[in-house]
């Protein structure tokens, strides 16, 4: 049985599907059998692993009934790992899902079938605390929380726990926090540092060791339909989420 992930922020530009994808990346070329899910209805990481973003069926078509999981699944770039896309019509889930009873368990649903099949499952989420990401927070078991080290980054994180909270305590009992992970981190910059200590201070048994530095390799990455690990293996942002994979792998 696989353990799921859900990489979650309602605070866009942090590096959640970045982080998604070079995480499950990591995490296939390891040797485990891992399903990156496409939650978001922008379908960045559909995308950043090369796969069309008109790609159906994907997730608003098994959502929605219109497609069995296992039909949506993708082969990507990287070996051992597949993708369940967004799917065209995600945009509108935001919407429909509200309006079937027990919505919030749809996602969780979607997945059993299919997680005897993987070791991993990654969800990327959307930059917001709608509809969609509660119902990967319901399906999840952990929660991995991307936090640029900047000012504002630091401002949505008490409502993003508020949040943890609720559905822990209201949907999903058995979820928790893998980890706070610091991206685009400028280690020269005053700013970057305070904003790490200050992170690390308030949280000091949440945030990964591991911190994502910005580096021009991870940006281009997507461009390319390619995880970081495949674009430039040898790069810096590579390096760190191979090690950060490791620390997922060590948190269990």
């Amino acid at each position: 049985m696989s353990t799921v992930y859900a990489i979650a922020n309602q605070k866009g530009g942090v590096g959640k599907t970045t982080t998604a994808v070079n995480v499950a990346a990591c995490i296939a070329e390891a040797g485990y059998s891992t399903l990156l899910v496409d939650v978001d209805p922008q379908a960045n990481a559909t995308v950043g692993l090369g796969i069309p973003r008109s790609r159906e069926p994907g997730l608003y078509e098994v959502l929605t009934g219109q497609a069995k999981p296992r039909a949506a699944l993708t082969e990507t770039p990287v070996a051992g790992l597949q993708a369940l896309p967004a799917g065209a019509g995600l945009a509108g889930a935001n919407v429909e899902l509200p309006r079937i009873e027990g919505f919030e368990q749809r996602l969780r649903d979607v997945l059993d079938p299919i997680r005897e099949d993987f070791e991993y499952i990654l969800l990327d989420c959307p930059p917001s605390l709608g509809p969609l990401t509660v119902c990967a927070l319901v399906a999840a078991d952990k929660v991995i929380v991307p936090v640029q080290t900047e000012y504002f980054a630091l401002e949505g994180l008490a409502g993003l726990l508020e949040t943890l909270s609720l559905v822990q305590r209201e949907l999903n009992p058995r979820l928790t926090i893998a980890g706070m992970l610091l991206t685009m981190h400028d280690a020269r910059t005053r700013l970057g540092q305070d904003v790490e200590r200050e992170v690390r201070t308030h949280f000091p048994d949440l945030v990964f060791d591991t911190v994502i530095p910005r580096n021009v390799r991870v940006g281009e990455a997507p461009s390319h339909g390619l995880p970081v690990t495949h674009h430039d293996p040898h790069s810096a942002g590579a390096e760190a989420y191979f090690q950060l994979a490791k620390e997922v792998a060590a948190r269990g």
